[in-house]
């Protein structure tokens, strides 16, 4: 509890993350306030269906608040959303910065607060961001400080406040001359607790091993901590799970 992991890809697709820890905490029954900005619901929902998991109950009951960042975008560009909005005098939109009338994401975290909030009665196991891909807010305009300043009022408010967990996805590319991008990738690794680091092989593309995934958990944060410690396993994703092995060691190549 209190965690923040840090999901991070380079030349390769870390969603599979994404879909494990999502089915994870469902599974775990904790409350979950999912802000998608990269795929649809239907997409999170087929991928969680085969992980045993349905997206459309847990919306049902309560345990799942879900953003869909896609059809949201088109709400607050074309303005239909936020004209129905002022009719109704409800809250602003969560991504109300689109339409240029703000600079800050303070209606995004408006709106992960409030999905989180305890109420009188519930008896989730506990309360979990996730956030999938935060650098999607950098393409859509958001300035690096205001998407820096927006991470730091979640991980106050759920991490230490609800003693809740984050987890965020971003992508890099070690090649990529987007600075914005590295600046926030630097900056989330710096405070993360863990990170879950996926990266292409080196090699190139091969059918058996699909990658490999480096663990790093930031025990130089903690009292007396000295040296990050760190693991690194290849895997191979499969129909409804992931092999993990240790380098070298597939059954392929054995």
């Amino acid at each position: 509890q209190g965690t923040f992991t840090l999901l991070r890809d380079t030349r390769t697709d870390g969603s599979f993350l994404v879909h494990h820890f999502l089915s994870f905490y469902l599974r775990a029954g904790c409350k979950v306030c999912f802000v998608a900005l990269l795929q649809s619901f239907s997409h999170y929902n087929i991928v969680a269906q085969k992980l045993g998991v349905n997206l459309s109950a847990a919306k049902e009951r309560g345990q799942l608040v879900f953003l869909e960042g896609l059809g949201s975008c088109l709400d607050v560009v074309f303005g239909e959303e936020q004209r129905e909005e002022e009719q109704q005098a409800t809250q602003p939109h969560p991504l109300q910065f689109l339409s240029g009338s703000v600079s800050d994401l303070r209606a995004l975290f408006t709106f992960v607060q409030a999905a989180l909030a305890p109420v009188d009665g519930d008896a989730w196991q506990g309360r979990v961001l996730l956030l999938d891909e935060l650098g999607v807010l950098l393409s859509l305009g958001a300035a690096p400080v205001a998407v820096l300043d927006f991470v730091h009022y979640c991980r106050v408010a759920v991490c230490s406040r609800l003693q809740g967990n984050i987890v965020v996805l971003v992508h890099s590319n070690e090649d990529s001359e987007d600075k914005e991008n590295e600046l926030l990738m630097t900056a989330l690794s710096h405070h993360s607790d863990l990170i879950l680091w996926a990266e292409g092989l080196a090699t190139g593309f091969c059918k058996d091993v699909h990658g490999q995934l480096k663990i790093i958990r930031r025990t130089s944060l903690q009292p007396g901590g000295e040296r990050d410690s760190v693991q690194l396993y290849q895997y191979k994703i499969q129909e409804r799970n992931v092999a993990f092995f240790a380098r070298g060691m597939s059954a392929a190549v054995l």
